[in-house]
């Protein structure tokens, strides 16, 4: 009886979060400029205008540069940090350890106010370098977290081994440490870029309506109605997190990157 119990409330979950994407999914479908659900006379119209229309067009560019620019800045700043923190410890390498986890322990709101002030102050509010430097910034836990997990995985006895052959410090980071961590490495990045596709607070603060990214255009648009153009970005969103996470899935160690103890056989 409590098996099944449990089955239930697990399904119900699952039912309460499959839901609203099923919805959305149904109503991006519809033919008509419409919110029905079910849909009526299904059709991939707005699919196809999402990649017609400029006004949609420049926003998906601006998210996918941003994006991507910045889930790159956030991996070269958290790789060092990551590296020092494992190899020296001691108190400076726990601060900056701290420093590299702050940006998620703050509200976001928080966050793109001091980025807003900054940029002010230096005249670069409404550019996309003050966006894609302030999405690395924001960004940078999830690499910093990523990549000391797989340092933390690694056996001591190989980096022993390799000095133990004669090898200098930096061949040792070169051929022992850094390709044990790309896996972890291009987790933290892909984990950064779904975010910062998501990510609105920030992204307005610094840019407003200068650098619109999808999340701001979706805002925006909802104010002059409604389109289903806006359903058509939300399934490509998901489909995008799924199959980045099914990848991390794939041929990473998810587990372990959710912060599971144990480590699964390679």
């Amino acid at each position: 009886m409590t098996a099944w119990i449990k089955s239930l409330y697990i399904g119900l979950i699952l039912l309460l979060l499959v839901a609203p994407i099923v919805v959305v999914a149904g109503v991006s479908l519809n033919e008509a400029q419409s919110l029905r659900f079910p849909p009526q006379d299904l059709s991939l119209r707005w699919y196809g205008a999402l990649f017609r229309e400029p006004d949609w067009l420049v926003p998906l560019r601006n998210s996918l540069v941003i994006a991507a620019t910045s889930s790159l800045l956030a991996v070269l700043v958290a790789l060092p940090l990551a590296l020092h923190v494992w190899s020296r410890r001691g108190w400076l390498s726990r601060g900056l350890y701290t420093l590299g986890v702050a940006p998620f322990m703050l509200p976001p709101v928080i966050s793109a106010l001091g980025f807003l002030v900054f940029w002010v102050s230096l005249g670069m509010y409404g550019q996309m370098a003050a966006t894609i430097v302030s999405h690395g910034v924001f960004l940078v836990t999830l690499p910093v977290v990523t990549i000391s997990l797989g340092l933390n995985a690694i056996d001591p006895a190989l980096i022993e081994a390799a000095r133990t052959m004669g090898a200098a410090r930096g061949q040792v980071l070169r051929t022992v440490i850094l390709p044990l961590i790309v896996p972890y490495i291009l987790s933290g990045y892909a984990f950064a870029f779904v975010l910062s596709l998501n990510e609105y607070i920030i992204a307005y603060m610094v840019a407003g309506f200068t650098v619109e990214t999808l999340p701001i255009k979706i805002f925006n648009s909802l104010r002059y109605g409604y389109t289903p153009i806006m359903g058509v970005v939300s399934v490509l969103f998901i489909l995008l997190a799924v199959a980045v996470f099914g990848m991390i899935g794939r041929f990473g160690n998810l587990p372990r990157l959710m912060g599971s103890e144990r480590v699964r056989d390679q």
